[in-house]
This record gives structure tokens, sequence and C-alpha cells, in this order.
């Protein structure tokens, strides 16, 4: 990429696009094409080729997806594996016809099995099955690294995907029916500490491990990765340490000086046991996330919730 180059950052509004479109802008980029969900249905196969046609960008970040916590997975099962396989299928497709020079795909780290060894290498994919909350939006993924492999195989098209780790960062969604543990968790201190309620709930049994990284470490990958890797290959994109739910539980209450207690309610489902990426493919071509958990999260209180720190 130039700093002339055509950009177009599909979800340029979410909490991954945003954190890209950031970074480029930063790196003296500034010829983009934006459209927000209201402006271009990417569902819609004959508005996406309009769009495309008129466009022609020249590289395709695609950052767009409908995502959700456990109990969003687990309820709108269709809706997922809908609205994801169209959204891909009509990027994909437009941006073969009309020859994007790069296309960068963004996955998720739930594409794995759910008893895959840890930690993850990019070669488990399909070795086993699914976590069943969330297995339409892993197969919606796994259709996309895909289809990345196969347009590359087929058409020579330079596709690449890119599977984060459990993200977290600016423009997160805190919605605590549809929202991932990490920003549920810092809502629910936060409102208790405010609100002075003695007890935060905490969803299952705090046991099942999790890696968490930042948005602007990830743009910083995405930005490393459109220069420097291509490949039919998926590569893994995480901090390379992981926390229990328990410990992030126990580290955003002495974040916020909580002084209540933490229940765990151990009727709600826990997910997948452990998460972790191997990330050892993308640190041997030079790149490693620099923002550690504690130093995130205190962003994202400031940032979101305007909390200061003494």
């Amino acid at each position: 990429m130039n700093k002339n180059s055509k950009i177009y950052i599909a979800g340029h509004r979410g909490m991954v696009g945003s954190a890209i479109l950031k970074k480029l802008k930063q790196e003296g980029f500034e010829n983009f094409v934006l459209k927000t969900s209201s402006e271009l249905d990417l569902r819609n196969q004959q508005k996406v080729s309009e769009f495309f046609e008129k466009e022609k960008p020249e590289y395709v970040f695609l950052a767009a997806a409908r995502v959700g916590g456990i109990v969003a997975n687990n309820t709108f099962r269709a809706d997922f594996l809908y609205d994801n396989l169209m959204i891909q299928n009509n990027i994909f497709h437009q941006s073969y016809l009309q020859k994007v020079k790069k296309l960068m795909f963004l996955g998720s780290s739930c594409i794995y099995p759910k008893l895959a060894p840890q930690p993850l290498k990019e070669e488990y994919l399909l070795s086993g099955y699914l976590e069943y909350t969330n297995e339409p939006y892993a197969i919606a993924k796994i259709a996309g690294i895909k289809m990345c492999e196969n347009y590359r195989k087929q058409y020579h098209c330079d596709f690449i995907s890119v599977m984060p780790t459990n993200l977290y960062g600016e423009n997160d969604n805190y919605d605590l029916q549809n929202s991932h543990v990490l920003p549920a968790l810092l809502r629910k201190f936060m409102e208790a500490k405010q609100n002075k309620i003695n007890f935060v709930e905490v969803w299952g049994t705090g046991t099942p491990f999790r890696e968490f990284l930042h948005t602007e470490d990830l743009a910083e990958a995405c930005y490393f990765l459109m220069q420097n890797y291509s490949s039919e290959e998926l590569i893994n994109v995480g901090f390379g340490e992981d926390i229990t739910i328990k410990d992030l539980a126990l580290l955003i209450q002495k974040i916020v000086r909580y002084e209540g207690e933490i229940h765990f309610d151990t009727s709600k489902p826990d997910g997948t046991p452990r998460k972790l990426m191997d990330s050892s493919k993308i640190h041997a071509l030079g790149w490693k996330a620099k923002i550690n958990l504690e130093e995130g999260i205190k962003r994202i209180l400031q940032h979101q919730f305007n909390y200061q720190y003494e």
C-alpha cells in the first residue's frame, strides 16, 4: 500500500474496523471509501456489486461481521450464519471481479475445535468439533478462511486470513445480553460501584481461560501483515498469555476499586475451556503485542467510562 492507495474498510465503525482506520490515518493514509451499514447493506449482492464497480478500491479490510457473546450467538444462530456468510461472499467475489490488489479477512479464535490442544496452532483448524454455543458464527468464519484460500488458488487473488484472539478496546459493545465477557464485566463492576451494589454476578464457574488483545495492537498487526504477509494459510494474532475469568474479574475489581463481592452463576454456560492462540508465526515475522491487560483495561475505563485514576 502507498499513501494514495484507495482503501475500503468494511465495518469501519465497529471495534476492529475503527481501530484499523485510526491506525491507517496515523500512518498518513487518507484515501478511504467508507460506508455505514445503513448506506450499504453488505448482505445485498446487487448493492455490493454496484458499490465495488463504482468505487474500485485497491485494498480491502473485511472487518464487517455480525458479532456477539454467548447469549447472542446461541439465540440468533441462523442470523449469525446467514448474515456473516452473505457479507463475506459478496465482498470476496466483488474483490475478485474488480481486481482488488489485496484483501484481509478478519476471523476469530472460535474457528478452532472446542477441545483442541493449547496453545491453538493454525493447523488445528477443522481437526475436531466446535463449541456448540458459537458454532454458526465459527462455521461462517471458517467458510471465509476457505474463500480466501481458494480464491487465491483458483484466481490468484492476494487474499489473506487473520485470526485475532478475544478483543477489547474502543467502540466495544457493552450491552449485557450481547457483549463479550470483558466489556460485560467492566460495565457490571462500574455500575455496581456507582450504584453501591454489594455484589457483582459473573456468568459460569470462572474457570475458563481467555486471552485478550487490545484493538490498538490488532490494528498494528493488521497494518504489519498487509505489508509483510501473503499466504493461503491463516495467521493467528494474540497477546501470548491468558487469564481465568475469575482472575479477570478480580483484576477489574482491583482496578476500579470495587469493594463488594463476586458471585459466580454456575447455571450459565462457560463456553470453551481455554482459547490461547499460538502466535509464533507472526512473532517470527517480527510483530508482537505491546499493551498488557491491566494497561488496556485502564485505557478503556478512561475512554469509555471517563474513570479517572488518582
